[in-house]
């Protein structure tokens, strides 16, 4: 995925500088960048807008694919935001 290419080196030169010193900090960005992609898929794909099917997707994206983002391995908590 072309997203996850371009995401996942930047995410990861900040986990691993400020994930040595504030890991407690970086958890509520981490939680943002997935607002963001939930966001993104919700508006890109129709089928996705209803929260059943959105969920049923994000669970089986991250199930399928747990090492598509680097940040995954820290948080890939599902938080449903309008």
């Amino acid at each position: 995925m072309e997203l996850a290419d371009w995401i996942n080196p930047i995410v990861a030169g900040w986990m691993t500088y400020y994930g040595r010193f504030y890991r407690s900090q970086l958890y509520p960005f981490l939680r943002r960048i997935n607002t963001y992609l939930m966001r993104w898929a919700r508006k890109k794909y129709k089928r996705l807008r209803g929260y059943k099917r959105f969920r049923a997707w994000w669970t089986g994206l991250v199930q399928r694919a747990p090492g598509l983002f680097k940040y995954w391995a820290w948080d890939r908590e599902f938080v449903w935001t309008r």
